[in-house]
């Protein structure tokens, strides 16, 4: 049976001890990354830490992503190509707000992918997200 992978991105309040934890205590190899996140293969799934200085659970926290003002915490799933569309459209079919609309993230670079940001009901962010090529999700 097949499974998609999963994306998790939770905030920390420093990269460098997030960098020392993940990549050295925990032995997972580092992906992308930027000044605000870095980006985990762990065990095939995608975490990703993001920067969250002043952290305060109640407050909404947003990091920049490839021009745009992605919200943190969020999890998801990686999807095919094809089941991102079909999802997308059984989403705008049902109203959705979206976060962030659908487009292709990272375009012409290492790791580009589709993704799409929308809120749960109880307002808890999801991202879906579908790379091209599966083994550009922890590209450089």
């Amino acid at each position: 049976m097949s499974r998609p992978g999963f994306h998790l991105a939770v905030p920390v309040d420093d990269l460098a001890t997030a960098r020392r934890f993940y990549g050295e205590v925990l032995g997972l190899p580092e992906g992308r990354s930027a000044d605000t996140w870095i980006d985990w293969n762990f065990h095939g799934h995608q975490v990703v830490t993001h920067l969250d200085s002043g952290r305060d659970a109640g407050r909404p926290v947003h990091n920049a992503v490839d021009g745009h003002q992605v919200p943190v915490p969020h999890f998801g799933l990686i999807l095919s190509v094809p089941g991102f569309h079909e999802l997308a459209e059984r989403l705008r079919a049902a109203g959705t707000a979206f976060v962030i609309e659908p487009y292709v993230r990272f375009a012409a670079e290492p790791g580009e992918q589709w993704t799409m940001f929308l809120l749960d009901p109880a307002g808890n962010a999801l991202e879906f997200k579908a790379f091209q090529d599966e083994s550009q999700i922890f590209a450089r």
